[in-house]
């Protein structure tokens, strides 16, 4: 398979990009700065999501995408995600999965509500979870085949495999989620039509 892969130097998107090369696949990955990996599967883009060009030459000749980019205080998710949508529908591809945050799932004590709308977040602003939330609704609206993977609290963390994934909703008492187990569960949604166009909470 020929990945398309945002975000390869984040906290996530290392652990999907040494899953997915250690599994024989051919990888694109678009960055700013240099990777500290070199394999024959790797084709490195130097470049910028937030420039269409660049975001094209990566999604071309791929068969799925997987962007694992974080908000970057910034807008960057939604200013993205139209280049990527584009992309994709250019080039034929129609898979892709993206990591989220547990704050655009549905609450589960109100469920008309997202949790970062709701007294089930705990964070003091809610600015990261409505990029997200924007970023969500612009897949949401399209005619990809969309995964979002929605990790509550994420800190760094090798891979176990053992955790709990609900659809739409945060695993109940979810407390946390490694980077390692995150990055698997979301790698392992390329091979999956399970939860196509669904958000999935994921914790311990």
């Amino acid at each position: 398979m020929k990945i398309a892969l945002f975000g390869a130097t984040g906290r996530v998107g290392q652990h999907i990009l040494r899953l997915a090369l250690a599994d024989g696949h051919h990888v694109k990955a678009l960055v700013r700065r240099p990777l500290p990996i070199e394999h024959t599967h790797l084709t490195i883009i130097h470049g910028d999501v937030l420039n269409k060009d660049d975001v094209q030459r990566t999604i071309e000749e791929t068969d799925v995408v997987i962007s694992a980019l974080n908000t970057d205080k910034a807008t960057v998710l939604s200013d993205t995600m139209p280049y990527l949508i584009n992309s994709m529908k250019k080039e034929s591809v129609t898979r892709i999965v993206t990591i989220g945050t547990a704050g655009i799932l549905q609450a589960r004590t109100a469920p008309h509500l997202y949790r970062f709308q709701s007294s089930e977040s705990k964070r003091k602003t809610t600015r990261a979870a409505e990029e997200h939330l924007n970023a969500y609704q612009l897949l949401e609206q399209s005619s990809l085949d969309w995964t979002v993977v929605c990790p509550t609290y994420l800190p760094d963390g090798d891979i176990t495999t053992i955790y709990r994934v609900e659809k739409n909703m945060l695993p109940e008492d979810g407390v946390k989620i490694s980077t390692g187990d995150t990055a698997h569960f979301a790698y392992q949604q390329l091979f999956s039509d399970e939860f196509i166009r669904c958000r999935v909470g994921i914790s311990y």
